[in-house]
């Protein structure tokens, strides 16, 4: 990891990112930003309303967090957000905002991540949009930097396995990136 890397905790909704995030960000004392808060009021409806966002929906919010995450690496600033990033061109945007950017893939099974869904309060994503979400996931790729874990466990447990995969993992990561930038 560099001086300016930026840990993309994505996922399916209710898998645990914001959780995950806001602990590993009190941890590692980086910024940390929530991905829901960028989005319009318009996608807030829609989503609240049951109907699945589609691409023409989610280009100006990823654009939003990529420019979050370069304001926050120009000031010389590691961040934490997350982003729901289900697509691989999604992720490849994201992925050419400065600095390095690395995915944290929380995982689960599906009947888990319901359970965990039915039980918050106060959020605008229903339950009946985690089908379309799993239908529209696809899995890092071999050659996106990031890792994929299952958020199964206890917190701080999932949170070392976390850091001490990145620390082995991440030096892939800063070559892929160092190829990107030319």
């Amino acid at each position: 990891m560099n001086d300016r890397t930026h840990f993309i905790v994505m996922g399916v909704a209710g898998c645990g990112k914001t959780t995950l995030a806001t602990a590993l960000s009190e941890r590692l004392g980086w910024s940390y930003a929530e991905a829901d808060d960028f989005h319009s009021v318009e996608n807030i409806t829609k989503m609240a309303n049951g109907i699945p966002l589609k691409d023409d929906d989610r280009w100006p919010w990823l654009t939003a967090i990529k420019t979050w995450i370069t304001e926050k690496s120009a000031a010389d600033e590691s961040t934490i957000v997350t982003c729901s990033a289900l697509k691989r061109s999604y992720r490849d945007l994201l992925a050419s905002a400065d600095g390095e950017v690395v995915f944290i893939h929380l995982h689960g099974d599906a009947e888990l991540i319901r359970s965990r869904m039915a039980g918050r309060s106060g959020h605008f994503m229903p339950e009946s949009l985690l089908a379309s979400q799993f239908e529209t996931l696809e899995a890092l790729a071999d050659d996106e930097c990031g890792i994929a874990v299952a958020n199964t466990g206890k917190l701080e447990q999932t949170i070392d396995a976390i850091l001490r995969r990145l620390s082995t993992d991440t030096g892939e990561c800063e070559a892929e990136v160092a190829q990107r930038r030319g």
